[in-house]
Formats: structure tokens, C-alpha cells, sequence
């Protein structure tokens, strides 16, 4: 009754008295369509008389703008709804992506009688489009074609644009073969544009030049879409022809189209035209400015896109969640940290830290600059975690050489469930394996890829063979090369350099002549592999023509880790005059490893003169790193100048550099068992040297004798036996004897060169009790299976 009173008493302002329905839906639809939607509605408030039109405008205008509270209100309070009414209010619905409410209210639109017209069926379609609904956008093809809709331009135009960005381009090909009668430029537009999204940018070009050939009409929608196919595939010229159709229709101060023409020209890799046209632009678009920034950043521009950025920002434009990653992104790769600790505070500042795709560059540029605790605490504060989160920080880790963390990390997320594994974490995580030598974890990864369904790629497959060459299964890696559909320089390296490493040299070098007749060029890393191969299996000749060939042939230009390889091999077979002279005109600086393998050389062949010579220069290289002492140490001992081993032992102290302990490890039953020599602290200690002492003495009735030229001090013989048979490879070993199961390979690391006296008393332990043993040291994998060892005793 209130209502009812307040509405007798109310009296119309006089002008509004005088005007009529129709003077004042008109002023309304004028407010409505320039956005004053305040004004709007307090004309319609105050409007006496209101027809259908006054309630379709109203309702029309709030959902149109985003308010769709209160045209949902409105459309309810409304005393008529017609198609138009409803129509108004699933648009709006529809625009802002309400997917359900949206498709709710176009079925009680159906169950209230009232027919979809074909702007609402075309608001529903665009929707399905936005959100990839295919199968709600058939059920609107059925309704259209029961409705006989499906010949209507603009019905038929959203049904082909909702086909190919579902991912269904062969239906809206078909459906845009028979409507003839039924499609305009939009229609064609809508079909250009699902080739391009669908990525067949060849048949957007085709079918770019085919719309010109009819004579449709193109326009700022259609321009954008041929630009993208043209980026896409990086079809430059063609993009240029596009530029011209711009110029000439008219459509070259469209900001769409200029926006769409700095970024083709930036993917393109054409910065110079792409900084060109942005220069020229009106208006400052943020988009635009983003493009040229990612064309810096990928073809490795750090320092424009930086400036670029930098501009951007003194311009006062608006920076949104899409710059800031580029921008990291630029910053990743180098070791400009103040920068980018300045772009950190930029995005707390400017409230973008909650945007997780910004969170994640952060991660990945702290990561890649080797600050890990900044990158760790970003990750730990990051409210939601995607795979990106999760594989920035585990490959930081990897890349900075935090192995067991990456691993870790890697543990923690698989634990989650929530993350789906992606090509680029699983190459990093083999990689980890490979080198810390864990097989069992790199076999389990490599089961939970195939079983997860995750289709391989090229740097997957690389990263399996290489980490299971590196873990010693040569056989295993081998079998993932077979399988591998492509391969290109890395795969062959990676094999070459694993067959080198496990033993199997003459299998390297049968493998870069597969390469070559491949047609795939070697790289720096091939010829390392190849040399050391050549170093490994005494192929002397071998190695000179490939070293020879690296300039000569192929344009590499050696580097001092070739160098090394060379000398190690002319040192190995006897010629360590023509290792001195090449070394003397090489074309780099001799480091450190090229010394470490003349000095190498000369404690093989016993040759003290150059041997001193060697270590002199290395104890001005590496004044802290105790191998050359010990090396030396060992010369001398070997030729029984125990006073001077001494005093090179006492150099060590003075100094105050420490040996790094000789220690060789295995795993048994998921854990890692340590030993060092004469180590008496593991529990089984007891039963391990009563193994010793049995083994010892069945090899030495099958034929070993002692090599007292590896012991490193001066006494009686009985105590250099005992200090050689409680070496920690041989401690190893003896415990592998024990807890191995027979058959099963007995798997030793050691994080120094294998001792010459183990060497030779392992080879009669694979022979006496039948097991293959395979022991990594800091140069190489050696097999010893029947008594005869992979390394061909080249180690």
C-alpha cells in the first residue's frame, strides 16, 4: 500500500509531461549507448509511461556494460519480456563470459516460449567460442538448423567461428562451403581467422589471397588474423604485401591492425621495421611496446629490450602482467642482478606480485642468475603453483649444479598429484641423474613418463641417452638412440661420448661416420668425445685426422679441452716429445687440463723432467688444488725418490692444501654405503675384510701379484700389501660380493682415479667369481666382465 501511495502522489517533472514515450526512449537509448548509465537510469525512473522498448534499453545497457546484477533485477522486474528482452540480457551474459548463467538462461528463454533470434543464437556461439564449449555450440547448430537459423549470415558466421575454435576446422570447412548464400566478409573473416588459430598459417595465406581474388570486403578484424598466421611461420615477404593492403584499404591508423603489424614484424625477426612502425603509431599501445620487447629478448637483444622497457616505463604507460615476464625474461640469461632486483620492486610496487605467470619470471631469472634463496622464497610465498613455478625452480637448481636439490624439488612435486610432468622438467631431471650417476632414479622417471602418456620429444630422448651412457648402461642408452625417430647432433654426441666413456672408443668413431653420412655437421662437443675416444683406445692416427679436420674441414677452431685430449693421447702412447711440442704452439692459452693430461702422461711413462715441469705450471694455475702435488708425490714414489715425495707431502702443509680423501661408494637395498681405505666403520666391517682377505688370496693363486708401485709410502712389503688390498674400491667391491645378488651388476663409484693395483685385481675378481663390475672413476667407466676390462687398460 506504501508503493501504491507513493506512486499516486508522485507527479512527473512538467518536461517530462511534454515529452513523449518515443522522445524519451530515444533520449535514453542516446545516454544507454554513450555508457551514462547513472543518467540513464534516473530518466527511466522518472519516466511516466514505459513501453517494452524503455525495459529492453535499460536492461540491455546494464548487461552490455558489465552489470549484470543489475540487469538480471531489471529483466526480472520487467512486465513484458519478449526475444529482445531476453536476447539483451544473455549478451550480456555472454560477453563476460558466464558460461553457465549464460546457457541457464538461453534454456528457460526456449521453455518460456520465446524464440532465440539469431542475435542471441550468435551471442551463445561467440561464447562457445570463447570458452572452447564444442559440444553446447552443436546442440546450438541442432536448434539452428530444427529453426531453420542455420542459413542466417550471422548464425552461420558464429557456428564456423565456434568449429574452428574448437579445434574443428574440417566442420567449419564444410559448414562454410554451404552456406554460399549466407556469408559475408565476416564469415570469410571467421574462417581465415580459424585457420590461423588452428596454426595451418599456409592455408590463411591461400586463403588470404582467395578473399582478394572474390573481392570480399577486408577489414580491421581481418588483418590481425592474417598477421598472426604470417608470424607464425615467420612468412615475412608475405607480411610486407599484407602492409601494402593495408595502406591501400585505408586500415593503416587502426591501432588493431598497427598493434598486429609490430608484433608479425617482431616475430619475424624484421626489429628494425617492427621498432619502425611503433615509433609511428598515435597512441602509445601497451601491447604493441610488448611485442618489440619479446622480439629483443628472443633473438638474444638483452640490452634493447631492457632499454625499450625502460622507455615504456618513462612514458608512463601502463605496464600490465604481460611486460613484466618479457622483461625478467630479458634480464634471465645475464648476471645484471641490480636490475633486476629494480624490476622486483617495480611489480610490488605496482601490485603485480600476485599474478603467478609474473611470480613465475621471477623464479626463473633468480634461478638462472644462481640466486636460488630468492627464487626459493618467491616459490614458497606463491599462493598457487603450476608446473612453470615448479619447473623454473627445479631447472635453476639443475643449472647451478644443485643436483640432489633439483631432485628433491622434483620428489616434492611429483608427491603433490596436481602436477602434470612436462618435457622441459623431465630433460632437466635426467640430466640431474646423469650426473650425480643415480640410474635407478633416472629408470623410475623414465617409467613414470611412459606410463604417464606424455608424448617424447627430441630433448627428452636426448637427456635419456645421455643420462643412461653417463650412468655406465651403455646398452640401455644404445636402445634409446635405436627407438628415436629424429636425432640431430646432440643425440649422436651424447652416444659418441658415452661409448668413449664406458669403453667401447672404436664404437665412437663408427658412430660420427653414421653421423656424417646422415648429413649432420659435429660441434665443439662431438670432437671432445671423439678425441678422448681416440685417447681411450690408442688410435692415434685416428685422433691427428680428426684434429686436423675440426679447422680445416669443419671450422671449428680447437680449444684447449681438444688440446688436452691430444696430448693426453700422444702422451698415452709413448710420444710425449710431440705432446710437449703441441702443446708449445698451441693457439689458446694452456689451462689447467691441459697440463693435468701432459703431467698425466709423464706419471704413466715415468718421465720425471717434464713431469716436474708440468706440475710447476700447474701449482701457479691451481695454487689450492692438491692433484698436482700428488701427482708429483707419486712420480716420485714410483721411482723410488721417497725423499722427495716427502718433501712435495710437506709443500702440501706449508701450504696449507689438504688431498682430497680417495672414497668409493655403491647402493644396496636404496642406500648408499661410503667407504674410504682402511675403513673400519660401516656395521658388516667384519664380514667385508674377511671377504677381502678371501679374495685376495684366491687371485693371487690364480695369478696377481701386488703393484707395489702404487704405494704412496716407503715400508716393508707386507705393509704395502695390506695398504693396497684395503684400498676403498676393493672395500667396495667386497661388499657388493656380499649383498649383490650373483648375476646382478655390482655398480662402484670413485671419486678419484682408480687405483692401477685395484684395476688389475678386479679384472681377475670378474673372472674368478663370474660378476660383472662396473666402476666409475673420475675419467671413465671401466667393465670388468671374464677377466678383461672395457677400458682395454687405456685408463
Amino acid at each position: 500500500m506504501h508503493k501504491l501511495r507513493t506512486w499516486v502522489s508522485y507527479r512527473p517533472p512538467p518536461s517530462l509531461l511534454r515529452s513523449t514515450t518515443i522522445e524519451l526512449n530515444r533520449r535514453l537509448n542516446g545516454l544507454s549507448k554513450l555508457g551514462c548509465l547513472e543518467e540513464a537510469r534516473n530518466l527511466f525512473d522518472e519516466m511516466p509511461d514505459k513501453d517494452e522498448f524503455t525495459w529492453n534499453t535499460m536492461v540491455a545497457a546494464y548487461a552490455n556494460s558489465g552489470r549484470l546484477t543489475d540487469a538480471r533485477k531489471l529483466f526480472d522486474e520487467s512486465p513484458v519480456k519478449g526475444s529482445i528482452t531476453w536476447s539483451g540480457l544473455i549478451a550480456g551474459y555472454c560477453r563476460y563470459g558466464c558460461e553457465v548463467e549464460a546457457f541457464k538462461l538461453f534454456s528457460e528463454m526456449h521453455m518460456e516460449g520465446q524464440r532465440p533470434t539469431q542475435y542471441t543464437m550468435g551471442s551463445v556461439l561467440r561464447l562457445c567460442s570463447m570458452t572452447s564449449s564444442l559440444q553446447r555450440g552443436e546442440q546450438i547448430h541442432g536448434y539452428a538448423l530444427k529453426t531453420g537459423n542455420d542459413g542466417n549470415v550471422f548464425v552461420a558466421t558464429g557456428l564456423v567461428d565456434m568449429y574452428a575454435k574448437c579445434m574443428c576446422i574440417i566442420e567449419a570447412e564444410s559448414l562454410f562451403e554451404k552456406v554460399a548464400d549466407a556469408k559475408n566478409h565476416a564469415t570469410w573473416t571467421a574462417m581465415l581467422t580459424g585457420y590461423s588459430h588452428n596454426r595451418d598459417s599456409f592455408q590463411a595465406m591461400d586463403f588470404f589471397r582467395h578473399m582478394r581474388a572474390q573481392g570480399v570486403e577486408i577489414n580491421q578484424f581481418t588483418f590481425p588474423s592474417i598477421l598472426t598466421a604470417c608470424a607464425a611461420v615467420l612468412a615475412n615477404d608475405f607480411g610486407l604485401q599484407v602492409h601494402g593492403c593495408i595502406v591501400k584499404s585505408g586500415f593503416g591508423s587502426n591501432i588493431f591492425v598497427q598493434s598486429a603489424l609490430v608484433d608479425m614484424y617482431a616475430k619475424c625477426r624484421d626489429l628494425k621495421s617492427a621498432k619502425k612502425k611503433l615509433e609511428s603509431m598515435e597512441i602509445d599501445d601497451a601491447i604493441s611496446w610488448n611485442s618489440l620487447i619479446v622480439g629483443f629478448v628472443n633473438q638474444g637483444l638483452k640490452g634493447e629490450a631492457l632499454y625499450t622497457f625502460q622507455r615504456m616505463h618513462a612514458k608512463n604507460m601502463k605496464i600490465d602482467e604481460y611486460t613484466l615476464p618479457s622483461v625478467l625474461n630479458s634480464l634471465a640469461s645475464t648476471k645484471d642482478v641490480r636490475n633486476a632486483k629494480s624490476v622486483h620492486c617495480l611489480i610490488l610496487k605496482s601490485g603485480f606480485g600476485r599474478y603467478q605467470v609474473v611470480n613465475n619470471a621471477l623464479v626463473d631469472v633468480y634461478s638462472k642468475q644462481g640466486n636460488l634463496d630468492s627464487a626459493l622464497t618467491i616459490f614458497n610465498h606463491m599462493e598457487g603453483k603450476d608446473v612453470v613455478s615448479w619447473t623454473s625452480l627445479v631447472v635453476g637448481y639443475s643449472h647451478n649444479g644443485s643436483y640432489e636439490e633439483s631432485l628433491k624439488l622434483f620428489c616434492a612435486m611429483h608427491v603433490t598429484g596436481s602436477i602434470q610432468l612436462d618435457q622441459l622438467i623431465v630433460a632437466n631431471i635426467m640430466s640431474s641423474c646423469a650426473e650425480l650417476a643415480i640410474m635407478e632414479f633416472g629408470q623410475q622417471l623414465h617409467a613414470i613418463l611412459v606410463k604417464s602418456g606424455l608424448e617424447s620429444s627430441l630433448s627428452v630422448d636426448n637427456s635419456l641417452v645421455t643420462m643412461y651412457a653417463k650412468c655406465g648402461a651403455i646398452l640401455d642408452a644404445n636402445r634409446v638412440f635405436d627407438s628415436m625417430q629424429n636425432r640431430n647432433v646432440i643425440t649422436y654426441t651424447a652416444l659418441i661420448v658415452g661409448y668413449a666413456q664406458n669403453g667401447k672408443g672404436l664404437y665412437s668413431l663408427l658412430l660420427y661416420d653414421q653421423m656424417i653420412s646422415a648429413g649432420i655437421a659435429p660441434d665443439y662437443i662431438t670432437f671432445i668425445g671423439l678425441l678422448f675416444a681416440c685417447s681411450h683406445t690408442g688410435s692415434l692416427e685416428k685422433g691427428r685426422s680428426y684434429f686436423n679436420s675440426m679447422d680445416n674441414i669443419h671450422g671449428i677452431k680447437p680449444g684447449a679441452e681438444h688440446y688436452a685430449c691430444m696430448i693426453d693421447l700422444l702422451g698415452r702412447s709413448g710420444n710425449l716429445s710431440e705432446a710437449k711440442q703441441l702443446l708449445d704452439q698451441m693457439d689458446v692459452e694452456p689451462d689447467a687440463t691441459v697440463w693435468k693430461s701432459l703431467l698425466g702422461a709423464c706419471r704413466m711413462h715415468k718421465e720425471l723432467e717434464m713431469g716436474e715441469m708440468a706440475a710447476k705450471e700447474l701449482f701457479e694455475l691451481e695454487p689450492k688444488n692438491s692433484m698436482p702435488y700428488v701427482m708429483l708425490s707419486n712420480l716420485y714414489s714410483a721411482a723410488g725418490r721417497w725423499e722427495d715425495a716427502a718433501k712435495i707431502r710437506k709443500l702440501m702443509k706449508c701450504r696449507g692444501i689438504s688431498k682430497e680423501p680417495g672414497s668409493s661408494w655403491t647402493q644396496a637395498n636404496g642406500k648408499t654405503h661410503t667407504f674410504v681405505s682402511e675403513d673400519r666403520s660401516h656395521p658388516m666391517m667384519a664380514r667385508i675384510y674377511s671377504k677381502i682377505d678371501e679374495v685376495i688370496a684366491l687371485i693371487k693363486e690364480a695369478g696377481y701379484v701386488p703393484d707395489m708401485s702404487f704405494v704412496l709410502h716407503d715400508m716393508e712389503r707386507e705393509g704395502k700389501e695390506l695398504g693396497l688390498a684395503y684400498h676403498s674400491e676393493k672395500l667396495a667391491l667386497a661388499f657388493g660380493l656380499l649383498v649383490v645378488p650373483s648375476g646382478a651388476v655390482i655398480r662402484i663409484y670413485k671419486n678419484l682415479r682408480v687405483c692401477g693395483d685395484c684395476h688389475t685385481a678386479f679384472k681377475y675378481i670378474s673372472s674368478l667369481y663370474d660378476r660383472h663390475i662396473v666402476l666409475r672413476d673420475s675419467n671413465c667407466f671401466h667393465h670388468f666382465v671374464d677377466g678383461k676390462c672395457s677400458c682395454g687398460d687405456y685408463w
